[in-house]
């Protein structure tokens, strides 16, 4: 069976962890948001990217939920030490190795996906991983702070501002150009199950599925298409989803996440809090939902949630 996965962010990583306990991992591709890219200090960093290679490598910290295990940060402590403001995004030591070795890649005429490519590669993953375009996409945020409408990268949101501020608007800006990478297109087209993981709708999954041709390509395997929620018992399990839905539109639940899914979902799953909502959404999206426990504490538990996942639309 070959499987691919749309992901972003800590819920992907954990999810692909049971995955490949699941499928073979040379069977599963791996469809990657790149709006949350970001230059820092000339380097380019891809968070959603790292995460996703740092999860399947078996090198993350499960802990903190980002980043590389045994990962110090003296390289930004001792630049917050020169001038602080210059040191909001928390790079670590190792983390370093990962961005210098990719941007010296793309300086040198290499894509994103080459680039990409490699650096699973040298961390010995056996899934293919891919981003979801080789152009420049950046999810920015609309804000109100003090009074002001400010203009953010999604970064600057979420991780130097600390999500404090009221959100106004999201757009992934320089979507309607980008292309899809080599390839992704014909993974969704020759898989035989595609998931949409428990990633964040809004700031990880919307901008892969509005880059021309992905959503309508998804749209087109609906019938071998399962989600997981992201939302539990009316909460994200992790990150920012109930800052940004309400402003897409969407309510915090299971079933609003559905929605943010409509007319691509053969299959939704659901945790045991939402139980109440499987029949909701079953008439009102078309797609049928199974119940089990989401919270995915450990492989064991993620791998339980995939092999669900797959059930429904296998």
């Amino acid at each position: 069976m070959r499987v691919t996965a749309l992901a972003g962010g800590i819920g992907a990583g954990k999810f692909l962890r049971g995955l490949v306990r699941v499928i073979q991992p040379e069977d599963v591709t791996v469809l990657v948001n790149t709006g949350d890219d970001i230059e820092m200090h000339g380097l380019h960093v891809s968070p959603d990217l790292d995460s996703v290679t740092y999860w399947l490598a078996g090198t993350m910290d499960r802990e903190r939920g980002w980043g590389r295990r045994d990962e110090t940060f003296r390289a930004t402590g001792e630049l917050g030490r020169f001038d602080p403001s210059q040191a909001w995004f928390n790079l670590g030591d190792l983390d370093l190795a990962t961005h210098l070795y990719r941007t010296n890649l793309l300086r040198a005429g290499a894509t994103l996906s080459d680039a990409s490519a490699l650096i699973a590669r040298r961390f010995g993953v056996g899934s293919r991983i891919m981003p979801m375009s080789d152009d420049p996409v950046a999810t920015r945020v609309t804000v109100v702070a003090d009074g002001e409408q400010l203009d953010l990268h999604f970064q600057e949101y979420w991780v130097k501002r600390r999500a404090r501020d009221e959100v106004k608007a999201i757009r992934y800006q320089g979507v309607e150009a980008a292309r899809p990478a080599p390839g992704v297109l014909e993974a969704i087209e020759a898989a035989d199950v595609v998931v949409l993981c428990p990633s964040n709708p809004i700031a990880s999954l919307r901008p892969i599925l509005s880059v021309p041709g992905i959503g309508k390509a998804v749209a087109g395997r609906r019938d071998a298409t399962v989600g997981i929620s992201p939302i539990v018992g009316g909460a994200p399990l992790a990150g920012m989803a109930d800052r940004l839905m309400p402003v897409a539109g969407y309510a915090v639940t299971a079933l609003g996440a559905a929605e943010c899914y409509r007319g691509l979902l053969g299959g939704w799953v659901v945790d045991n809090a939402d139980r109440d909502l499987a029949p909701t959404i079953e008439r009102e999206l078309g797609a049928r939902v199974a119940v089990t426990d989401t919270v995915m504490a450990d492989d064991p538990k993620a791998e339980n949630v995939a092999r669900v996942a797959l059930d429904l639309v296998r």
